[in-house]
């Protein structure tokens, strides 16, 4: 008997060690982290060096309240993070997830306007079928409709939701490209309008959009559309790369390949691989300099904020990724990944779409190609490709719910970025394999 409370109800296979990009299993079994959990590892598993840092500073010291102190571990990753000052984005915020980090994310746009002197900016637009954590703001502020559900009457009614770019489900057949973006500007405009321009704190969104939809990268221009929006009515643009950011789609940031910077970033899962609980913001300079001249400091704190030994391990892994130029690895590795998964699955009958950037990719599975027509909800054969890649040896990221948080079905890659070709190929064949195993249950 399991004591703890497990996410299905089902007591899962017990993991109690790792190496490289595979995880052993207490029956003997070794698993390839082919997403690296919730595209978390990044680095994968056992790496010696992130482990002694871990034991130096936790010998040295585990922990100080940064109501009165602050560590060298905690300069030391913001140093590196914000080094040359990315975007404008000049101090960073460090926490123990990524729904810490959103949650953090809107408390600190609002204190901006109230510290520029417009209280009156209460309101936040978000996007359906986007996520941004389990807090309960975080969650009103996100359109995962499956996890909102259940919790709708406790969420706050100061956000509301426009359309995501998502051009596979949502590009109307006579739009181009262009036409569909021009449509969802138009959209964010008129709920500016709607609420007020001048009563809005800030646009949120996914870079590349995660778990809910499964890797959805949005088309050329889109987000330079909504920052040119949020710029004229003098609101805040917040991207959230908790999932996205930090490497994971080919350069440290995935805004980076959007030709825009936001005001307010938050990073988590890459940032530290999965090694320490670590999240956190990063801010632009006019944002922090209003605190300053105002009231002085945030009005937002977490007991574990900027831990030391989270931090130290954050610190090792990036500098990893720098000294051994694994932004590198991840662009070839996800070139690969990209032609490997568009052989397999570009004409698969059963695959719709397959998407992603980097190594971050994912498969929108669908009963009929041509229509798009998807599964049976009840059916869950994302949870039946899961179960027979895990019996193949591969632990990939399934989910439900891709198009409106009840219809649809994705599956995500995202190994580490210390892949091999080999990996990424046995990754791919092992997928294909489970593919087919399980829609022939059905």
């Amino acid at each position: 008997m399991s004591r703890v409370l497990h996410r299905s109800g089902a007591i899962p296979p017990v993991a109690v060690g790792g190496e490289g990009i595979y995880l052993h299993l207490a029956d003997g079994t070794k698993v390839i982290d082919a997403s690296g959990g919730a595209a978390v590892a990044c680095l994968g598993h056992g790496n010696k060096r992130i482990a002694e840092a871990i034991g130096r500073q936790a010998a040295t010291m585990a922990y100080a309240h940064t109501g009165t102190f602050i560590s060298q571990p905690a300069e030391d990753l913001a140093d590196i993070v914000l080094q040359d000052q990315p975007g404008g984005l000049t101090h960073a915020w460090f926490c123990s997830s990524g729904s810490e980090g959103n949650e953090a994310a809107l408390k600190l746009a609002r204190q901006y306007f109230v510290e520029i002197g417009q209280p009156q900016r209460t309101r936040f637009i978000g996007r359906r079928q986007g996520y941004h954590g389990t807090t309960l703001g975080a969650l009103a502020a996100g359109g995962n409709m499956m996890r909102r559900k259940l919790y709708e009457p406790m969420l706050a009614q100061a956000f509301s939701l426009v359309s995501p770019c998502f051009a596979y489900r949502f590009k109307r057949d006579d739009e181009t490209d262009a036409q569909y973006v021009d449509r969802l500007a138009d959209e964010l405009e008129a709920e500016f309008q709607r609420l007020g321009p001048g009563n809005v704190v800030a646009f949120l969104a996914e870079t590349v959009v995660g778990a809910t939809t499964g890797c959805v990268t949005a088309l050329p221009g889109y987000f330079n559309r909504m920052r040119a929006i949020c710029d004229r009515h003098g609101a805040l643009l917040i991207l959230d790369e908790v999932m996205c950011g930090m490497g994971r789609t080919g350069t440290m940031h995935a805004w980076e390949q959007e030709g825009i910077a936001p005001d307010i970033q938050v990073i988590a899962k890459g940032l530290g691989s999965g090694y320490q609980p670590i999240g956190g913001l990063l801010i632009a300079g006019r944002i922090v300099e209003a605190l300053h001249k105002g009231s002085g400091g945030f009005m937002h704190g977490q007991t574990y904020q900027a831990h030391p030994v989270a931090c130290a391990a954050a610190l090792e892994v990036q500098r990893i990724i720098r000294e051994d130029n694994l932004l590198e690895n991840v662009r070839a590795m996800g070139t690969r990944l990209e032609t490997a998964l568009t052989e397999r699955f570009g004409n698969h009958r059963h695959v719709g779409d397959v998407r992603g950037r980097g190594l971050f990719w994912a498969i929108e599975l669908v009963a009929d190609r041509a229509s798009k027509q998807v599964f049976d909800p009840e059916l869950k054969l994302n949870e039946r490709v899961k179960r027979e890649a895990l019996a193949r040896g591969v632990a990939t990221y399934p989910m439900g719910g891709t198009i409106d948080g009840i219809q649809g079905d994705h599956v995500i890659v995202a190994p580490p970025y210390i892949s091999t070709a080999a990996d990424i190929d046995t990754i791919v064949d092992c997928l294909g394999a489970a593919v087919d195993a399980a829609v022939a249950t059905i």
